[in-house]
This record gives C-alpha cells, sequence and structure tokens, in this order.
C-alpha cells in the first residue's frame, strides 16, 4: 500500500505565493508520473502539473508562467510552487503519483486526500 500526504494549502491573497509538498510513503519500488491536479467547486479534476521520473513536464497552460513542479527521487517527494495566484486558482488540490510496488508488478495510480487552497481578490 501507498499512501500519499499533501500539506502547504491554506488562504492567500491575489499575487501571493504558496508552496505545496507532497510526500508518499509504503512499498514503493519506483514512482513514474508524480503530481498535482485539482477540483474546484463544481468543476472536472483537472491536471496542474506532473512531472515523469525522466524529467519531462506536462503543466497546464493557465499556470504555466506562474507554477513550477520539483521532485526529490530520494525522498519520494514532489513541490508545487505557486506564484502570483489568482481568484481562479482557488481549489482542492490533489497530489498523485504512479507507483510500481514491487519490481514486477504494474503501476499504479495513488490520490492523496487533498489540499484546500483559496486565493481572495
Amino acid at each position: 500500500q501507498v499512501q500519499l500526504v499533501e500539506s502547504g494549502g491554506g488562504l492567500v491573497q491575489a499575487g501571493g505565493s504558496l508552496r505545496l509538498s507532497c510526500a508518499a510513503s509504503g512499498t514503493i519500488f519506483m514512482i513514474n508520473d508524480m503530481g498535482w491536479y485539482r477540483q474546484a467547486p463544481g468543476k472536472q479534476r483537472e491536471l496542474v502539473a506532473v512531472l515523469n521520473s525522466g524529467g519531462i513536464t506536462n503543466t497546464a497552460n493557465s499556470v504555466k508562467d506562474r507554477f513550477t513542479i520539483s521532485r526529490d527521487n530520494a525522498k519520494n517527494t514532489v513541490l508545487l510552487q505557486m506564484n502570483s495566484l489568482k481568484p481562479e486558482d482557488t481549489a482542492v488540490y490533489y497530489c498523485v503519483a504512479t507507483v510500481k510496488s514491487l519490481p514486477h508488478s504494474a503501476y499504479h495510480d495513488y490520490w492523496g486526500q487533498g489540499t484546500q487552497v483559496t486565493v481572495s481578490s
């Protein structure tokens, strides 16, 4: 089993910054993709940014110039630095990791519980 624990959400004024952190623990042989999705009230969950084990990043156009994703493979952690936050960034942010628990097992997606980010105007 794999657990993802997020931290760093909160309330910030427009133009401010927050940094989200997510740590994976449990039975982990290898993590491929690791990153963040978000879900605003009444909307579908959407990609924010994901970074794979090879260093390739997939980032939503709406945040590309403001958010930076980074990863520490040795610690199984992923960070999301969010700058120049806007009210439309308000959402629950979910960490996701695509994990192979054993050398010959398949990859599975695991999700964190989510952390609330609220940006006031």
